[in-house]
């Protein structure tokens, strides 16, 4: 089947039914893609003979980072930092998990387009981060090209803080500064996902949404799509670790912004170069195949409206 929206993730299409057939998806792949599609995450076992050995290096290497007695199982373990952003700069196991081929390959079937790795976030314990969506951070023209695995690095309890999700909130709208009424562009936030947190709560509400719990176990890794509610739970036991990864990814040929700095509706954006990991080298961007030029003068307001008039 042709595809007529290519502007759309595979996975997030309303034509996902009719052009899943198409996909070349095998059983395994296909059970993600549907739960993608319908509840907007899945969970599968990562691709990784060596996924052991590879968490004990990284534990062993970024534990002192984080100021926690993880040696004295009585600690309060949520007193010192809760994450290490892009260890893959220098630790080669965080890379690994990063840019893992299956995964790619993966992710580029179940979208339509080349993935690619762009930032990775490590933590010792759970986030307790409100719920939210990845979209008002990282966002994309074509809209919904970004995605993020999580990969538990231990069994996790319900008391160690696991994440949570709201199933099917991935289908609610897009929130960007004009639907909350705020200018974006140019401020200052000391969370991005403050202005957006009414919103969201009301849509849970008017939906009749309830939190999931991911209770998962070593080696379990889970998709989310960009727009799908999620946080982390309240930890209840201070005691407990809960060790996982996080690998957010962008995909070829898009226009990388982050919608809380930004206002669409005046073609403001807050452009971002998202660094692709597999390459080593900046991302550009680009709108159906023409790269954009580096902002000049006149920003990225008159590079739009030249783009709009481009056949």
């Amino acid at each position: 089947m042709h595809n007529p929206l290519p502007g759309i993730p595979l996975v997030e299409s309303p034509l996902f039914p009719q052009l899943k057939a198409t996909m070349a998806l095998t059983d395994t792949e296909m059970g993600i893609a549907d739960s993608l599609a319908t509840r907007g995450f899945a969970v599968f076992d990562f691709p990784d003979a060596a996924l052991d050995a590879r968490i004990d290096r990284i534990k062993a290497n970024l534990g002192p980072r984080f100021g926690i007695a993880f040696e004295d199982a009585q600690s309060d373990k949520t007193g010192g930092e809760r994450r290490v952003q892009d260890a893959w700069q220098f630790d080669a196991n965080v890379r690994a998990i990063a840019t893992n081929q299956a995964v790619l390959d993966l992710l580029t079937k179940l979208y339509g387009r080349q993935a690619f790795p762009f930032q990775t976030l490590n933590f010792p314990v759970g986030t307790q981060q409100d719920a939210h969506t990845d979209m008002v951070h990282f966002s994309s023209l074509p809209e919904r090209f970004m995605c993020g695995v999580w990969l538990a690095m231990e069994d996790i309890g319900p008391d160690a803080g696991p994440l949570f999700y709201l199933p099917g909130s991935h289908r609610w709208p897009a929130l960007n500064n004009g639907m909350i009424g705020r200018r974006g562009f140019g401020s200052k936030l000391s969370s991005a996902q403050d202005p957006f947190a009414e919103a969201w709560r009301a849509l849970a509400e008017a939906n009749g949404a309830a939190p999931e719990t991911f209770l998962a176990r070593k080696g379990q890794a889970l998709i989310w799509t960009a727009n799908l509610l999620h946080g982390g739970s309240v930890q209840n036991d201070p005691r407990l670790t809960r060790w996982s990864q996080v690998t957010h990814y962008y995909f070829d040929d898009c226009i990388y912004y982050t919608p809380a700095f930004s206002d669409e509706f005046l073609g403001r954006l807050d452009v971002r170069r998202p660094y692709a990991i597999t390459e080593g080298a900046m991302r550009q961007g680009s709108y159906l195949g023409v790269p954009l030029p580096k902002p000049a003068k006149r920003g990225w307001r008159g590079l739009l409206r030249r783009l709009r008039g481009r056949k």
